[in-house]
């Protein structure tokens, strides 16, 4: 396993993350979520990505307990707030980030987190009143450092203009083959303020891998059949994308690497980049995912890659 600074937190993080949206503590058993959660040890991860909204604290509910027995500063949690939690509870506001991060806190069985993101931008709060409150938890050592997900070029922009605040480190966009938004505007502007990108959905659903065949029923167990899991898939399912994900399939087999792997190696080719945040059901797929930190791939393979899946959008 290979490791990357998160920005320049100087906090060190595995190039694969193992994420638990829609998994651990929701739609999956919880015998085989500490299975993966101890596969992922074994494979070097060390990076663990979650968030208070994730069965309304199901998830780290879960991975507290999961985790109590580790050495605290044997893994880096990284966590979220944003979403819902009541009918009340839900933002960015000081209020709301001084009480999420005790209660996630208090759910993940841990005196600090390593990173605490904004899951969202709130465009009810300012800016300022955030940063205040997420610089106020970093001095009081609940939190060692901050990110978001899914905010805009101008959303960070104006969180960088705040003064005299704690500097977020990292972003976390959807980024995969299947879904380069971010390359245009948002990982420059990281790159140039010292903060990574730790993305998620980089097999995009799982498509990514070729589970999911052209023409033919989804497969039995898969997240795409799952109504816990699968709500997000449809958009990856439509016919002409997984002709294009079948096209790549050669090329994996030319780079000696499975369909995952080529294209978790492909969303890492990005210096910017410091994690991509992988969902496994299962250990061997954790184990599977993790063989692609590391793997040195020829660029000339990514650039047909990307001139098949560029047919897409042409």
């Amino acid at each position: 396993m290979k490791f990357r600074e998160l920005g320049d937190s100087g906090i060190s993080v595995s190039e694969i993350c193992l994420g638990s949206w829609l998994t651990y503590g929701v739609g999956v058993e919880a015998d085989a979520a500490r299975a993966c959660l101890d596969r992922a040890f074994d494979e070097g991860i060390n990076f663990i990505d979650t968030a208070n909204i994730y069965g309304r604290g199901a998830a780290e509910t879960f991975l507290g307990e999961a985790l109590k027995s580790r050495p605290r500063d044997s893994y880096v949690m990284a966590t979220k707030l944003f979403f819902p939690m009541t009918d009340t509870d839900k933002g960015l506001s000081r209020a709301q980030v001084l009480k999420q991060v005790d209660a996630s806190l208090a759910r993940l069985q841990t005196d600090y987190i390593d990173l605490y993101q904004c899951h969202r931008y709130d465009t009810e709060t300012s800016i300022a009143e955030t940063m205040d409150a997420l610089s106020d938890v970093v001095r009081q050592g609940k939190v060692r450092a901050i990110g978001f997900s899914e905010w805009s070029p101008q959303n960070i922009e104006d969180a960088l203009a705040v003064p005299d605040s704690v500097k977020f480190v990292s972003s976390q966009p959807q980024y995969s083959m299947l879904w380069r938004r971010p390359e245009a505007k948002v990982i420059p502007l990281c790159a140039a303020n010292g903060i990574s990108q730790i993305v998620w959905s980089p097999l995009a659903q799982g498509v990514l891998t070729g589970k999911y065949k052209p023409g033919a029923p989804v497969p039995e167990g898969s997240r795409a059949t799952s109504d816990a899991m699968g709500g997000f898939i449809g958009r990856f399912l439509e016919t002409p994308v997984l002709e294009a994900v079948a096209r790549l399939q050669p090329l994996a087999n030319e780079a000696g690497c499975t369909l995952a792997q080529f294209a978790l190696a492909w969303v890492l080719r990005e210096p910017n980049v410091a994690a991509a945040i992988v969902g496994a059901s299962r250990p061997d797929q954790v184990s599977d995912n993790a063989k692609a930190s590391g793997l040195v791939i020829d660029p000339a393979l990514f650039a047909r890659a990307e001139a098949i899946v560029g047919e897409l959008t042409a």
